[in-house]
């Protein structure tokens, strides 16, 4: 009963993984071939989409994974490990990642949306940005009170 919640979790984990997959075998081809079909005289801006996009999955499995591993410390009872602070660190890390890409990446959104005259496309890459920006702070005020919890931690072993 005790590891329901984390297998829960973990699953939960594997599960996210999945759309984002299917997103880059099946719409990141087609939004790079769209961008290609706007601007034909620039056809190395479905280069540029397929860049900006691929890279940006890349950190989102690293930060999966790393979430993933956090929760095997957790189910081994290491939870207040060096392990688990560097794992939300990564997991910081790759959000701040993500958040660059996008932001390297809006001003593609702004051709779209210019050209295509969908303005909601620049405040999708917004609201990217915006997540996975409270993702990175969210991963940083744990990683400090979990670096915390082990300090109180040891200090406490050394005085019993």
């Amino acid at each position: 009963m005790k590891r329901v919640p984390t297998l829960f979790l973990k699953s939960a984990v594997v599960l996210m993984g999945i759309p984002v997959l299917a997103l880059c075998i099946f719409v990141v081809p087609e939004i790079g071939n769209f961008m290609a079909e706007l601007y034909p005289d620039h056809s190395y801006l479905r280069a540029l989409v397929y860049v900006d996009l691929y890279a940006s999955a890349i950190p989102f499995y690293v930060a999966l994974y790393q979430a993933f591993n956090l929760l095997t410390y957790i189910d081994r009872n290491d939870a207040f490990s060096e392990q688990s602070v560097t794992a939300l660190m990564r997991i910081k890390q790759c959000a701040l990642a993500i958040s660059a890409l996008y932001v390297l990446g809006l001003p593609l959104f702004y051709l779209l949306a210019e050209r295509d005259d969908a303005p909601g496309i620049i405040l999708i890459g917004l609201v990217l940005i915006f997540a996975s920006m409270v993702v990175a702070v969210f991963a940083a005020v744990l990683e400090k009170l979990l670096r915390q919890a082990i300090d109180m931690k040891s200090e406490n072993d050394l005085t019993v």
